[in-house]
């Protein structure tokens, strides 16, 4: 039998909701290259930290339409090494990685001004976005 899970405005926007009390305060937006892993239980392997921004203390308002949309984030006036930016992840305070998400300057969770970073240049996402999906696959 297929699965076919259907989930309700209400309950979707409850579970994104979860997300910023995850996080907690002073998330992070981490951004890397390389492979992203299967989930963010799994250990990075040879993937490079190329920025580092921070979250806002209120990481995003309620959800509505079962989409959460991120309050401002702070720029990385320095990025951390030279790559291509492939993946990104929503971390605590900590660095626990708590959800990986897709980046690019289009069509991604995640929107910086370009996926090309070079070591100390400045690094800035106008937008983050997680949409939970009405039906399951």
């Amino acid at each position: 039998m297929a699965v076919n899970t259907r989930v309700g405005a209400t309950t979707r926007n409850a579970m994104l909701d979860t997300i910023p009390t995850s996080i907690g305060a002073s998330g992070r937006l981490r951004i890397y290259d390389g492979t992203q892993p299967t989930d963010p239980d799994t250990a990075l392997g040879a993937q490079v930290l190329l920025a580092d921004l921070a979250l806002s203390a209120t990481f995003a308002p309620a959800s509505s339409g079962g989409v959460l949309t991120a309050n401002a984030i702070t720029s990385d006036s320095s990025a951390d090494a030279t790559g291509t930016a492939s993946w990104a992840s929503l971390t605590t305070s900590a660095f626990a990685r708590k959800i990986d998400c897709s980046v690019g300057t289009a069509s991604a969770n995640v929107i910086i001004n370009s996926t090309a970073i070079s070591s100390g240049a400045t690094v800035s996402c106008s937008s983050l976005t997680i949409t939970f999906p009405m039906q399951g696959t």
